[in-house]
């Protein structure tokens, strides 16, 4: 069950930045709760995408934490997988990441780690909320705190993922969005023997994710064709997920590389206790892969932090999303666009087979999603008719089919997925169900 918070959603706090949350008044006084949650003094970590905002952010940040009594350290601009491994490698209290992730460059947003490298959960945000100073309180400027390198040391660290040299010979398209992989992904890669052609490597501060990255793949795609690349990379602004193409130019999204990643672990013995952890937004293809090899799926809310703590009650290695959240777990205790590659390219490696046929072990059920943007969120328990379309789409469907109806965690809108066996129930049960949502709720 989630628990309510004003001001956290699926990922972080975020929004546009000068708006009524992402500003630098409340990122400081969030930095003084979170310092205050956290109870003692101890170190913290900040590092931030390549947004023109970052810098207010991290620096209104860290007044916060200094006048609760923190030792900060800056990291710079890094991607939010290295700075989790920052926190844990330095046994840090708490890693702060500055960063709207695959959002457009107008937004930003605070996100934490907490000891470990771990994301914090729905009750550790609340219990900062509730630390949060009023809005009068001011919170005095302070001298930026002493750098501490991470960057060397997370680049390193993954580069080892791969045999030394084992990229001799390969083409690797990588589009970093302009965003914080723009210094380490194309560094591994070519460490490893790659040639690598890059897109989005020029940030100024404004072109994050536009256009480009995980969330506009086009371009990847198409000069994956261009050069003959074995595949292409595109990560989204904070490199905490990935999605890839094929030698062909077709897309994978993050079912299809947890498919892959899971079937080969099974067959190695190295998928612990036989499971993946996915979320409810995953296709139920990805079932039916998993239990035909003998091994299991198991299912949490949206949110690559509740597929991690699923995986450490479980204790399973691997989880993702669909949306290229990919968690392997013995490497990095959060999701990680560029372990997840170089975890594909191993299965390539390793098998000798390119990506157009590795992705044939994912069949997909015909599948449907609608973004309804709504003035409210009120419970949906409480929506009449949504519960009455849904249970009649449940039994209808049965065991070869599901829905999903779901408020967006960051955005005011609300998600509706179904699948089924045809493309044309998923569209009159879609339509159904947009019906039901106009009946209920204020729709924009």
């Amino acid at each position: 069950m989630t628990i309510a918070r004003r001001y956290f959603g699926t990922d972080g706090v975020r929004g546009p930045f000068g708006g009524p949350v992402v500003n630098e008044s409340f990122a400081a006084r969030l930095g003084l709760a979170a310092g205050r949650w956290i109870g003692s003094e101890g170190l913290v970590l900040i590092g931030q995408d390549t947004r023109a905002s970052g810098a207010a952010l991290v620096a209104a940040v860290e007044r916060g934490l200094v006048a609760a009594g923190m030792d900060v350290r800056r990291l710079g601009v890094l991607p939010a997988p290295a700075v989790a491994r920052a926190v844990r490698l330095h046994n840090a209290v708490l890693g702060v990441v500055i960063t709207a992730s695959h959002n457009p460059a107008e937004d930003n947003g605070i996100k934490f780690f907490a000891r470990g490298g771990l994301k914090l959960s729905d009750a550790d945000e609340a219990a900062v909320e509730s630390h949060l100073p009023p809005e009068s309180r001011t919170i005095a400027p302070v001298e930026p705190s002493p750098a501490l390198g991470a960057l060397t040391d997370y680049v390193g660290s993954v580069s080892k993922l791969l045999p030394a040299g084992s990229l001799r010979g390969w083409s690797v398209v990588l589009d970093t969005a302009n965003g914080a992989t723009h210094a380490t992904s194309p560094v591994v890669l070519r460490a490893l023997g790659a040639e690598v052609t890059t897109l989005g490597n020029q940030p100024d501060g404004y072109n994050i994710n536009l256009g480009l990255g995980s969330e506009h793949p086009g371009a990847m795609r198409e000069a994956v064709k261009r050069v003959g690349a074995r595949l292409g990379i595109a990560h989204d602004g904070d490199g905490d997920r990935c999605v890839v193409c094929d030698e062909q130019g077709g897309l994978l999204d993050g079912d299809e590389i947890l498919t892959i990643l899971a079937l080969h672990a099974l067959a190695k013995g190295r998928l612990a206790g036989g499971q993946l952890v996915v979320t409810q937004q995953s296709n139920l293809g990805v079932d039916a892969a998993l239990k035909a090899a003998g091994g299991r799926v198991a299912r949490t809310q949206v949110g690559d932090r509740y597929v991690m703590q699923r995986m450490l009650a479980d204790g399973s290695n691997l989880g993702g999303e669909s949306s290229g959240h990919i968690v392997c777990a013995e490497v990095a205790p959060t999701g990680d666009g560029l372990v997840a590659a170089l975890r594909l390219i191993e299965v390539m490696i390793e098998t000798g087979s390119p990506l157009s046929v590795l992705r044939k072990a994912l069949h997909k059920f015909p599948q449907g999603t609608r973004a309804i943007r709504v003035a409210s969120k009120p419970p949906l328990e409480g929506c009449r008719s949504v519960c009455a379309v849904v249970a009649a789409l449940e039994t209808e469907l049965g065991d070869l089919g599901r829905v999903l109806v779901r408020y967006s965690g960051t955005e005011p809108k609300l998600r509706l997925l179904i699948e089924a066996g045809d493309d044309a129930t998923v569209t009159r049960g879609l339509d159904r169900l947009e019906a039901a949502v106009r009946q209920d709720l204020n729709v924009l």
